[in-house]
């Protein structure tokens, strides 16, 4: 199953078969003071450099999310996406739990855009589907209700099903078009969070067949050495097949782990990205 996505000159497809799709985590004000301070200026001068940085990385979409306190974050999300836009081609996934901050920034977007995300509570569903059905975007979806997060990993796959249920028969949303996130959460919470996500990606690609997406920094939130942490958890991922994830693309340790797991399952031809990535390492250093 193909989910594509896309800008006005640029074409993301995210599939078991494609290159690992890297969305690049950094456009958040979460956990930065100085980006929060300058938003609720309107200053959106770091997004430029957090845009440069990522696509140097290797990101191959950009998540955008100006959710901070004190920022008019529709106006903000709107102004954002048209600032990518201008400066980029990749193609942009659109965050929020704002519902008239994804509609700014549906309705700023020029392309089909990814959006960051709905649960299969039944407000959140009735809110946020009608959105991406009117401007043809595709949906994260996470597996969690208004009773639980749940931790077991078959009640996930029954929350996903309610959720494509829903989405593709009362909305008309292709199931291509939705993508499951199915809850990645800190290892340093409990140390069998990582096997039950692996679990539920597993169960997930077997039962249901959609892509799926992780926030990965979450797994090593509160960790020492995150990196390696990251770097480890998503080829295990991947293996089960999660197919993209929003994370860190300034971090070639990370990024290098996520290219050496498509090189090992097929999803880089004759090792061409593999190469070329080392040459263009050489050559920098």
């Amino acid at each position: 199953m193909h989910t594509t996505v896309s800008s006005p000159t640029k074409t993301v497809v995210i599939g078991p078969d494609q290159p690992f799709c890297i969305i690049g985590e950094r456009i958040n004000p979460t956990g930065r003071k100085a980006f929060q301070e300058q938003l609720r200026a309107g200053d959106l001068s770091a997004v430029e450099k957090d845009v440069a940085d990522q696509v140097a990385g290797g990101a191959m979409m950009l998540d955008v999310n100006m959710g901070a306190p004190f920022v008019d974050e529709p106006e903000m999300l709107a102004r954002a996406v048209q600032l990518i836009q201008s400066i980029t081609d990749l193609p942009l996934c659109i965050d929020s739990s704002v519902v008239e901050a994804l509609e700014a920034g549906l309705a700023a977007y020029q392309g089909k855009a990814l959006v960051n995300s709905v649960t299969a509570e039944d407000e959140r569903m009735e809110l946020i589907l009608p959105l991406v059905k009117k401007y043809g975007a595709a949906i994260i979806a996470l597996p969690n209700d208004d009773v639980e997060i749940p931790e077991e990993p078959q009640r996930r796959l029954e929350l996903t099903r309610r959720i494509v249920d829903v989405a593709t028969t009362k909305y008309g949303i292709p199931i291509e078009d939705i993508v499951i996130d199915p809850l990645a959460m800190p290892i340093g919470a409990d140390p069998t969070m990582v096997v039950r996500t692996t679990e539920t990606i597993a169960l997930i690609k077997e039962h249901i067949g959609v892509n799926m997406t992780v926030g990965a920094s979450n797994v090593s939130f509160g960790m020492p050495d995150r990196h390696t942490l990251n770097s480890v958890f998503l080829p295990m991922a991947i293996q089960s097949g999660l197919t993209s994830a929003i994370m860190d693309a300034r971090t070639p340790q990370i990024v290098t782990a996520v290219k050496a797991a498509d090189l090992m399952r097929g999803n880089d031809e004759w090792g061409g990205a593999w190469i070329a990535a080392h040459r263009a390492r050489q050559a920098a250093g």
